[in-house]
């Protein structure tokens, strides 16, 4: 199905994804660059990166597909049970997840650099256990989901998913939330380019 003909629910989640997998593909690479160059890290983008995945993807976008598309998807798809109940529990171990990401990067500015190789590690562990969710929900349940529900339960979705803001995934025509717009800049003036509005890495 060309993705100009799917359900707005469908194109807000694959935006979502692709906004939030470009940022957690170049973090890392940014880091290594500021470590090969000298260049101190910008503690305060790092939180508001880390901010920014609490807000919208963790608390936002997993909340809606765990109570709103995968309990539609269990009730006409019994094979597809398991595969949601292991996304449904990435769902509840992410939130503790990145807790536990953001007080790593809180010990590595207040205790310096013995505290940064537990942070890159763990931003390792996380961001290829989200890399991984997002293309199992992208090949696994969202293809199915647009040949399987009907075009009730795509008004009902499309209105929760429509209402969502994400300052990283605006809409064609959707202005970003004014309250979350320094956020916004924040985190693209600190990556680099094509993500980012920074330079772009050396190869």
């Amino acid at each position: 199905m060309p993705a100009s003909t799917l359900p707005l629910a469908l194109r807000v989640i694959r935006a979502e994804h692709d906004a939030l997998a470009a940022m957690l593909r170049t973090l890392p690479l940014l880091l290594q660059a500021q470590r090969r160059s000298g260049t101190p890290a910008d503690f305060g983008a790092l939180r508001a990166m880390l901010f920014y995945v609490d807000e919208f993807p963790e608390r936002l976008h997993h909340t809606k597909e765990s109570e709103l598309l995968f309990p539609k998807l269990r009730a006409r798809v019994p094979a597809l049970r398991d595969t949601l109940d292991d996304l449904d529990a990435d769902h509840a171990q992410g939130e503790r997840a990145i807790r536990e990401l953001q007080h790593s990067l809180l010990a590595w500015e207040q205790m310096g650099e013995p505290r940064r190789d537990k942070f890159e590690q763990q931003l390792q562990v996380y961001t290829a256990r989200y890399l991984r969710h997002m293309k199992r929900e992208e090949t696994e349940v969202l293809p199915l989901a647009a040949d399987i529900l009907g075009a009730a339960d795509w008004a009902e979705l499309d209105e929760a998913f429509g209402s969502h803001r994400d300052p990283l995934a605006p809409r064609p025509g959707q202005q970003v939330d004014e309250a979350y717009a320094p956020l916004r800049e924040r985190i693209l003036a600190a990556l680099p380019a094509p993500f980012g509005w920074g330079p772009a890495l050396a190869a």
